[in-house]
């Protein structure tokens, strides 16, 4: 289990989350939704530890995180998506999957073949260069890479953001596969209000980088979107 408590940062002095709790249980997909610039991103990256928090605690499976850098928050059990997909372009499909391996030290003992089940695209890609794939299969692709690195917890950043509606279906259709699997629980940032009411258990909504609403999927209804959710 992946919990927020009070987590509280800043940038050059400008205070961008305050007092951040969450939770992202178990066998569940947590959306984390939120108008344009409200800390989502920072959310993510403070868990990561790419942002130090000015206080707040984030803790995984119990241990706590706070003081751990990018990398050993990984083995921990963290895995990270950010948006633009953080590919590399130059290198072909099996090389960014290979490279996701080596950087963790980890063996293949079956695990590509199983993200090349969950995503069969790329099995169709493997020696075409990560770069002149299409936007959905480098998300595609980046959602591979991390599963690779046999995370607790799956963190995305805005994966539908510029994809084309029908690889947003399967993408969606693979993360509730995910999901359901049992092993890893996804934190889902998005704006697309249909892909969560069609893939998460469970929201939170934040506002000037606060939460300011939470709950389970069933419950996010017209005044909430209205109130928070709309431009």
């Amino acid at each position: 289990m992946l919990a927020l408590s009070d987590l509280s940062a800043s940038y050059d002095g400008s205070r961008i989350l305050r007092g951040v709790g969450l939770v992202v249980p178990p066998k569940s997909l947590v959306c984390l939704m939120g108008r344009n610039g409200v800390g989502k991103t920072t959310t993510l990256k403070s868990i990561m530890g790419l942002v130090a928090p000015d206080s707040g605690q984030v803790t995984l499976d119990g241990k706590v995180l706070n003081g751990l850098k990018p990398d050993a928050r990984a083995r921990a059990g963290l895995g990270y998506v950010p948006q633009g997909r953080d590919i590399f372009p130059h290198l072909t499909v099996w090389e960014n999957l290979r490279i996701s391996l080596v950087v963790h030290g980890a063996k293949d003992s079956g695990q590509v073949d199983r993200v090349l089940e969950l995503f069969p695209i790329l099995k169709e890609f493997l020696q075409r260069k990560g770069g002149v794939l299409s936007g959905g299969q480098q998300q595609q692709l980046a959602i591979a890479r991390a599963l690779l690195t046999d995370p607790k917890i799956l963190l995305l950043d805005e994966p539908t953001e510029g994809i084309q509606p029908n690889i947003i279906d399967q993408i969606g259709d693979t993360l509730v596969k995910i999901k359901n699997e049992g092993k890893i629980s996804i934190l889902l940032v998005e704006q697309y209000l249909d892909f969560c009411l069609a893939v998460g258990d469970s929201f939170y909504i934040m506002d000037r980088g606060a939460v300011v609403a939470e709950g389970p999927i069933s419950g996010l209804d017209d005044d909430i979107v209205k109130a928070h959710l709309t431009v």
